[in-house]
């Protein structure tokens, strides 16, 4: 017994893939794998049609008003509910019930007011609750008890006056409870009783009123390791009573940040002696003095946030007690003094000499008066040094400027934005350790002879991209041949043409950033030697006489030598040629970016090397032509390729193989359907060149042959091209029609006797009303019409595509509804067309109408159906009337069109 048709078969294949990925045609979320986004959708109740094996549903900003239980029982596998934004005032006591594997409920933004025990009797197994921004005033009795597992509880953002969540003792593995911006202004010595046995790593309190810490109120806290109060209107006084308060507490971090503590004495952190405070916040305080021994009582600080305050000096003892500190920050912390005349804060000598386990250091934005020998005395152990945006007393850099950090192992030293101007000789040369120095966006003007790097000899990374002007000789990197990342973007070096390359000794060079400096001119061995560069920046610079082919001495292949090439950046450099060997030797280049150019014709062999690429830009260029011998090679690995903005000759000749490669390719088209437009032949301007029709390209291309045969064919190879090019898909149409006969099994398909209808009539589903209302009316105008109609006369019990088979050929005729709907239809295309044509030209019968509702034109209902209206004769493709007074034509011709003989010519 045969099997089922591809016909038959694809269709069920579809419906099965479609309900096994839990799509429904009729829901508005949106689904991918286990996640149904519903959000912003208005929906007041549950959607019902999701798939029931997702685990996460989003449902926020809707205006849902309630989470019935009742509706998520199909959801049972549910890990994630995010409810948030909506009018939801209370919660059904079942909803963890029917969500058994609920871990994570978010209900911000909702106008709950006081939760209830009955709410989560049943969600012991919840990890993370989120109720902030809602409308909670107060909490009464012990909403939160049978959340054994709650991990995170968020209640900011409320009106909670008190901290009391409970009165016994519940939540043993909460690790964060945030209760920022309420109204709690006392914290009581039994507010927090009910977190006795706790694990809790964070407390929130930031953004509140609190005025009063009563005795003890912290140390009913299990194990409180992280307090947060930032935001809040503290001062010294309040500081150092919270500190006496968190005495004997095992708190590590303490953050304290904008909450006016103006100042610090040597008894503020006094009550914190008693702890393992190893990271304090003290940033945007607006603290102006630090007085000697403030830290002293922090042994174990490690972390030392003093950002964005108004600090005037820092003295020899400002940080003593810190001999465990690894990680000091002072950005902004310094404001603007006059210090004995002389404008600028003041780092004394020695300020942090006793700071020797500190390994990173900020003091980026302060315009500190100067930095002397001795101003980073002491930090033995410091790699990181940040001097970002201090725009004063670093203008000239000497070899006393650094001379402090000797002793120090400094691997990183930012001085960017410091208007640096110039780099005297050996000004590093203390710093033999270093590995990154960032001298970017400064003011240097200053032609590099290599002895600014003396002492250099390990550095990896330089960076003096944004300066005014940095010209190089060609010994300007030979003390730094380790050298792996150098940025030279924007720095004025408008020519590279020089006897020796600067670069010649770099050998271990992965990354050279030469943009936007309108090089004009570099030698052919600029690169020579660079065997391990990965990625070359020279966009945005003037290259274009380079690659003439009329340049004095032919085309400078500079690019030659870079095996190891990944990315290439050619972006705006004038470009309208490319020589043939431009890109020879690049067999690792995976990136290569020719945009912005005036790129219009590409030798063939160009991308030759090029196997490794995965990416290529050509957008903006001049391009109307996409050849396969150019681009052919390179297309084939390509995942991401961008052809935007280019004026594309829309013809066979020029881009209906590209066209073909874009319709078959799974590479990345950025803006594919929106800006890859037409711009010749004036009939095609502007519109897409995804919609260009490469069917009349395909149907001429056996005639090529003619040609290259015999000119004397020349008017029969022309009238053949001709006839293909207009008639080719009607030759193709009756070809099949003679092999048929030829093969004997014209007759094969037909059915015994009379049919039972005068016509079979396929439409799209969403016209079902509109054939039911028209052809049934037409029955009972004529009796002796009867049009088998899917929806009355199917077969009972029989399968579906069995039944519309069986209907087709119990009928004399088949009439085609054709709407843009039918052209969308999946089942009318793949399965429907196909058999009504194969059976018409199976049995050799011309029985097929055509009734057009909308004008659809003809590539169109190629491209879908693969039918045109020439294949039909003219009383077969009929139009809808656009006025009623004209219907009873259309019935006439209709009735014709049915009563003609099936007979093909």
């Amino acid at each position: 017994m045969a099997g089922p048709s591809p016909c038959q078969v694809l269709p069920s294949v579809l419906l099965l893939s479609l309900w096994t990925a839990g799509v429904s045609p009729a829901s508005p979320c949106r689904v991918s794998g286990a996640v149904a986004d519903c959000s912003h959708l208005k929906l007041t109740q549950i959607p019902p049609d999701l798939p029931p094996d997702i685990r996460i549903l989003n449902l926020t900003h809707n205006q849902l008003k309630s989470l019935p239980a009742a509706n998520f029982s199909r959801y049972a596998r549910l890990g994630i509910l995010d409810g948030g934004f909506n009018d939801i005032s209370k919660l059904e006591p079942e909803l963890c019930a029917s969500l058994p594997l609920l871990r994570t409920l978010n209900l911000q933004h909702n106008e709950l007011r006081q939760p209830s025990g009955l709410w989560f009797a049943h969600c012991s197994g919840l990890a993370h609750l989120y109720l902030m921004s809602n409308s909670i005033q107060k909490v009464k009795g012990d909403p939160f008890l049978a959340l054994t597992n709650l991990n995170i509880l968020d209640l900011s953002h409320n009106h909670l006056s008190s901290a009391k969540l409970g009165t016994r003792t519940q939540l043993r593995n909460l690790q964060q409870l945030l209760l920022s911006s309420n109204k709690i202004d006392i914290l009581k010595e039994d507010d927090l009783e009910f977190l006795a046995n706790s694990s809790l790593s964070k407390l929130d309190l930031s953004s509140n009123q609190l005025k009063v810490f009563s005795p003890g109120c912290f140390r009913a806290i299990g194990q409180l390791t992280s307090l947060w109060l930032n935001n809040m209107p503290l001062g010294p006084k309040l500081t150092e009573q919270l500190c006496a308060e968190l005495s004997g507490t095992h708190l590590q971090s303490l953050a304290l940040s904008n909450t006016e503590l103006q100042r610090t004495t040597n008894t503020t952190f006094q009550g914190l002696a008693s702890t393992n405070l190893t990271s304090l916040d003290l940033s945007l305080n607006s603290l102006t003095v630090i007085a000697p021994n403030s830290f002293a009582w922090l042994p174990h600080l490690e972390t030392l946030k003093l950002e964005s305050n108004s600090l005037v000096r820092l003295q020899a003892f400002s940080f003593s007690g810190l001999s465990g500190l690894r990680h000091l920050s002072l950005r902004a912390a310094f404001g603007w003094s006059h210090w004995q005349g002389k404008p600028g804060p003041v780092v004394e000598d020695g300020a942090f000499a006793g700071l020797r386990c500190l390994e990173v250091l900020s003091l980026e934005q302060n315009n500190l008066r100067e930095v002397t020998p001795g101003t980073f005395l002491g930090l033995v152990s410091l790699k990181h040094l940040s001097l970002s945006g201090c725009h004063q007393g670093l203008q000239t850099l000497t070899n006393r400027t650094f001379a402090s950090l000797a002793a120090s192992p400094l691997l990183l030293l930012n001085l960017s934005r410091a208007k640096v101007e110039t780099v005297e000789a050996g000004a590093f040369s203390q710093l033999g350790r270093l590995r990154v120095l960032d001298l970017g966006v400064n003011e240097l003007r200053q032609w590099l002879s290599g002895y600014e790097w003396v002492g250099l000899a390990q550095l990896e990374e330089l960076y003096l991209s944004y300066n005014p002007q940095v010209g190089m000789s060609s010994s300007a990197f030979a003390l730094v041949p380790g050298l792996r990342r150098l940025l030279l973007r924007r720095v004025g070096c408008g020519s590279l043409a020089l006897a020796t390359s600067p670069f010649r000794l770099l050998r271990n060079l992965t990354v050279l950033d030469l943009s936007n400096n309108n090089i004009a001119g570099v030698s052919a061995d600029l690169l020579e030697g660079l065997d391990r560069l990965e990625v070359l920046d020279l966009q945005h610079n003037n290259l274009a006489r380079l690659w003439k082919a009329v340049n004095p001495g032919g085309p400078v292949l500079f690019l030659r030598g870079l095996s190891s090439l990944r990315t290439l950046q050619l972006e705006s450099n004038g470009l309208d040629e490319v020589p043939v060997g431009a890109f020879r030797g690049l067999v690792a280049l995976r990136t290569l970016d020719l945009g912005l150019n005036n790129l219009n014709l590409l030798p063939a062999g160009l991308f030759a090397d090029l196997a490794s690429l995965r990416s290529l830009n050509l957008q903006k260029n001049l391009l109307t032509t996409v050849p396969r011998e150019v681009f052919g090679p390179v297309f084939r690995n390509l995942s991401t390729l961008d052809l935007r903005f280019n004026p594309f000759d829309c013809t066979c000749a020029s881009i209906a193989w590209f066209v073909a490669w874009l319709n078959s390719t799974r590479a990345t088209i950025p803006e594919l359907h929106t800006q890859y437009l037409c711009n010749t032949p004036p009939q095609a301007h502007g519109s897409l060149m995804v919609h260009f029709d490469d069917a009349p390209c395909k149907d001429s291309a056996p005639f090529d042959m003619f040609f290259m045969v015999s000119a004397s064919a020349l008017f029969l190879f022309t009238s053949g091209v001709l006839l293909a090019r207009f008639q080719g898909w009607r030759l193709t149409f009756y070809w099949h029609v003679v092999g048929e006969r030829v093969l004997g099994r014209w007759r094969a398909g037909c059915a015994p006797g009379q049919p039972d209808f005068a016509a079979y009539v396929i439409h799209a589903q969403q016209d079902s009303r509109w054939v039911w209302k028209n052809f049934a009316s037409l029955e009972e105008q004529d009796p002796a019409l009867r049009f088998c109609l899917e929806e009355r006369d199917l077969e009972a019990g029989r399968p579906e595509l069995e039944a519309i088979v069986s209907g087709m050929r119990r009928s004399r005729k088949i009439i085609f509804v054709v709407t843009q709907h039918l052209l969308e239809d999946p089942l009318c295309r793949s399965f429907k067309v196909h058999h009504a044509v194969h059976q018409a030209i199976e049995q050799n019968l011309d029985s097929i109408v055509l009734v057009f509702l909308q004008d659809i034109p003809d590539y169109r209902l190629n491209h879908a159906l693969g039918l045109r209206r020439g294949m039909f004769r003219s009383h077969c493709v009929l139009h809808w009337p656009a006025y009623r007074e004209r219907l009873c034509v259309f019935h006439q011709k209709l009735k014709a069109a049915l009563g003609a003989p099936n007979t093909m010519p």
